[in-house]
């Protein structure tokens, strides 16, 4: 595939999603790095599930994805992130 091609048709919706220890503000977190590249999430756009045994959490943050570039972005700055486990 060249650099240029790709399987998704921008733009569109795009969920996100990073597991964490269940912290108070591990959602907070999730949002504020991918609000970074993403300012105007739509109302309903973060959910969040907790493990079977509480001690973890997902969080899932459905976009409006403009690029490629955009989403790598992200994606970076969630793995770069300590507290994030698992970005998916």
């Amino acid at each position: 595939m060249e650099a240029d091609e790709s399987i998704f048709e921008f733009p569109c919706d795009f969920p996100i999603k990073a597991m964490g220890k269940a912290d108070e503000d591990f959602d907070c977190l999730v949002v504020s790095l991918v609000r970074k590249h993403c300012p105007c999430l739509k109302e309903g756009a973060v959910e969040t599930r907790l493990s079977a045994g509480g001690k973890y959490i997902s969080v899932t943050v459905t976009i409006q994805a403009e690029s490629r570039e955009q989403l790598d972005n992200i994606y970076l700055d969630l793995t770069a992130e300590s507290r994030v486990l698992v970005a998916l």
